[in-house]
This record gives C-alpha cells, sequence and structure tokens, in this order.
C-alpha cells in the first residue's frame, strides 16, 4: 500500500469512527448479542472466567496501567515487577486472541478497569489467520473507539507488531499493518505508537534471534527486557515525560 492510500485509509477510517464516540456507552447491549461477541465469548469462556475470578479476590484499583492482548503479553513473566515506579499495572494477556477479539472485549477486558493508560499488542494473530493489515487496522480502530467512548481520558498505546522469524512471510503485512495503525494514531489525541518492530532487528536487518524462543514466535527473556527498556518511558503521565505520540512508523 503506497503511502499515500496509507494515509488517506487511516484519515477516513477515523472521520468515520469518531462520530461514534459519543454513543459508545450505549451500544454495550447490542454488541454483547451480537454473533460475533456472542461467538467470541464462548471461545474464550475459560480465561474470561479466570479474570473474573482474580477480580472477584481482588479488584485492581481504577487509574492504573493496563496491558490487553495475545499471548505475549499474557506470557510476560513479572510484568508489575517490571515496572515497579508504577502503583497498579494490570495483565488481560489471553493467549491465541486477535485484535478483533480485542475489540469484542474492550469493556469486558479494559473499560471495567478504568486504566489510565491501556496499552494494546494484537493483530499478528489476525494475519496469521488470513486478514488483511487494514482489516487489523479497522479491529484495532474499534477497540479505541470503544475505550475512547466511555474513558475519554484514557490514554491509548498500540504496541507494534514484532518481527517473530516463524511468521517472516507476512513481514509485508506486518509493517503495512504497523504503518497503517501509526498513521491513524497520529489523527487521534492522547494516543501513540511504540514501535517495538525496529529495535528488534539486527544489524542485517533480520529478527535477532536471542530474543525468540525455539518457537521463534514468542519472546525469552532478554526479549522481554528489550520490550521493558521501549516501553517504560511510556508509562510516565504526560506532564512528566516527553510526549511520545509522533512516534512515526515503519517503513
Amino acid at each position: 500500500m503506497s503511502a499515500v492510500r496509507l494515509v488517506l485509509c487511516s484519515l477516513a477510517l477515523a472521520t468515520a469512527l469518531a462520530s461514534h464516540a459519543q454513543s459508545a456507552s450505549t451500544d454495550a447491549a447490542t454488541q454483547q448479542q451480537t454473533p460475533a461477541y456472542v461467538a467470541a465469548r464462548a471461545k474464550w469462556q475459560k480465561e474470561l472466567n479466570a479474570f473474573d475470578a482474580a477480580d472477584r479476590e481482588r479488584l485492581p484499583a481504577a487509574g492504573g496501567v493496563l496491558f490487553v492482548g495475545s499471548s505475549t503479553i499474557r506470557m510476560w513473566p513479572h510484568i508489575a515487577q517490571d515496572f515497579p515506579q508504577q502503583p497498579v499495572v494490570i495483565n488481560r494477556g489471553f493467549g491465541g486472541s486477535t485484535m478483533e477479539d480485542a475489540s469484542l472485549f474492550a469493556r469486558d477486558l479494559v473499560v471495567r478497569y478504568k486504566p489510565r493508560l491501556v496499552l494494546v499488542y494484537a493483530g499478528d494473530n489476525d494475519l496469521a489467520e488470513n486478514r488483511t493489515p487494514m482489516q487489523v487496522l479497522e479491529s484495532f480502530a474499534r477497540f479505541a473507539n470503544t475505550v475512547r467512548g466511555e474513558l475519554p481520558d484514557t490514554r491509548i498505546a498500540y504496541i507494534s507488531i514484532k518481527p517473530s522469524p516463524s511468521r517472516e512471510k507476512l513481514t509485508a503485512q506486518m509493517r503495512e499493518a504497523n504503518n497503517a495503525i501509526a498513521a491513524y494514531l497520529r489523527r487521534m489525541p492522547n494516543t501513540e505508537f511504540i514501535d517495538v518492530y525496529t529495535p528488534m532487528l539486527g544489524n542485517d536487518g533480520r529478527p535477532r534471534p536471542e530474543l525468540f524462543r525455539a518457537d521463534q514466535l514468542h519472546m525469552t527473556d532478554e526479549g522481554y527486557r528489550l520490550w521493558q527498556s521501549v516501553i517504560a518511558s511510556h508509562l510516565a503521565e504526560p506532564a512528566t515525560r516527553v510526549d511520545a505520540s509522533v512516534t512515526q512508523g515503519l517503513h
């Protein structure tokens, strides 16, 4: 996709979805009756029940930092300890999930916690299931629209799709999805795009092998240390840091 077409598509999508933000909270009951939501709820019932049980035992305080997404988030060891300056860090990753799943469960996994910042990592599973980069963008936009509609002050950050060696055949689609979402976020206030793709590449332009487990998909401890170093600066309150919301997309 050309850069001009990418920008135009992202701008058109941002404009179209912005008109629905004010009515997002009234659509909750309707969304939960849709076939897509019902099917996703049935598929992920075990994981959602586990989150509900954890909340009943100890409901996280509002105003925290929330991570949501696929197995890369779910498998992050000691995520709260990696960001000790944050009083509340919530992990709501569920393995194998897609950006589409995250958009359907935005109220279940984000809105209910009222975080000041939500970071989402998802999209590569969508591409592996033959969705297009623009479909990933559309799913992310629905996710962001739901969050923004009910939590207008919550900052939204997208962690870029990582360059997993096992999905090297999807490199072009990964880059396109990352660039599309980065372009979209440049037109939405109080958001940012966090590029982990670039620092995970070596001098040869290929994924750094030490960052990935034997399955060539999930990350090693070294991979998570890299992510921690990249993401940490984005967790501070905007008033206390240099705003990174204009971070450029990948090329």
